[in-house]
């Protein structure tokens, strides 16, 4: 089955030139076989480039957009011949299998697989100059200086409270060369999920090449007294039902330490009390909060008096929490 051209890149077909330029841009450093090593990433690359040296020419792109995956089989010309003469070609557009699209034959890059390391010669597909195209992207000297390493990933496992101070952090990760420990300024109020950036630290570059870029990924590990949403925290505080009903103010621990929180008289279980601003800090805007969660709890062991005196305000109450009216 026929690759279809804006599907290999990753675009609409409204696209415009610089959008698949820069599709290719990305996709090109990413499936490049001298960078990565999965089996089908040569595949990949000879379809990104036979699909940008066709959308990237606007008469080829414009033959391609009317012919299809046969557009090489129409002769130059037929454009005119069927506009005017009524015709359509077998097979090609919408009557050839409801769309245009799909490749024809795929292409190395001019210069890759011949000697000529990464890219090889300064050109690549469709003529473009892989100097001009990559130039701004790969430094200086472009694609003859060589190809920029690629961008790695790992994962980073914090604590609640390393997320809130943040700070410098020695990290050891392993890889195909063995074990290496970066040093590493954890934003203060990092987020689960949140990337960080460790310039230069990715795969080698080849050539000249810079080398890509490390990114830790946070996860948040699972915390026996903290729940994480965003930058909200919530933790249950358990009180006693003399509390819940006549009012205290009782502690509550926060990621830094110890707050106090006024309970309302006649609360229930459930209900969530606000701390405002004492969730995870936020360097760009308001700082997350922190909720109480209560938690009436009753003497599992009650001694004679507590039991008497529970009797008695079992005699003296006419409270039902079951009754709704």
């Amino acid at each position: 089955m026929a690759v279809d051209l804006y599907e290999a890149l990753g675009v609409p077909r409204t696209a415009s030139t610089e959008e698949i330029q820069q599709a290719y841009r990305a996709r090109a450093r990413k499936y490049h076989p001298d960078i990565n090593k999965d089996p089908g990433a040569e595949e990949r690359f000879k379809e990104l480039n036979e699909a940008y040296s066709v959308l990237s020419d606007p008469k080829t792109r414009a033959r391609y957009d009317r012919f299809g995956a046969d557009f090489r089989q129409i002769p130059e010309g037929y454009e005119e011949y069927g506009a005017y003469g009524g015709r359509v070609a077998a097979g090609a557009g919408a009557g050839g299998g409801g769309r245009p699209g799909g490749g024809g034959r795929a292409r190395y890059v001019r210069g890759y697989g011949d000697g000529g390391g990464p890219f090889g010669g300064a050109e690549g597909p469709g003529g473009i100059d892989f100097e001009d195209l990559f130039g701004g992207m790969f430094g200086a000297r472009g694609a003859r200086g060589g190809m920029p390493g690629a961008d790695q990933e790992a994962e980073l496992r914090l604590t609640v409270e390393e997320a809130y101070r943040g700070g410098h952090r020695g990290v050891t990760l392993g890889g195909p060369g063995g074990q290496r420990t970066y040093d590493v300024n954890i934003p203060r109020g990092v987020t689960d999920g949140q990337r960080i950036r460790l310039a230069g630290q990715g795969g080698r570059g080849s050539g000249d090449g810079p080398a890509g870029d490390l990114y830790l990924r946070v996860r948040l590990a699972p915390h026996d007294t903290f729940r994480v949403q965003g930058r909200d925290l919530s933790v249950q505080l358990p009180l006693t039902p003399w509390e819940a009903a006549l009012g205290a103010t009782l502690p509550v621990p926060t990621p830094q330490g110890t707050a106090k929180v006024t309970v309302p008289a006649g609360s229930s279980s459930g209900r969530r009390l606000r701390l405002r601003g004492q969730g995870l800090p936020n360097p760009r805007g308001p700082d997350g909060d922190l909720y109480a969660e209560l938690r009436i709890t009753v003497p599992p062991h009650p001694t004679d008096r507590e039991r008497d005196l529970f009797e008695q305000l079992a005699g003296a109450s006419d409270f039902d929490p079951r009754r709704t009216s």
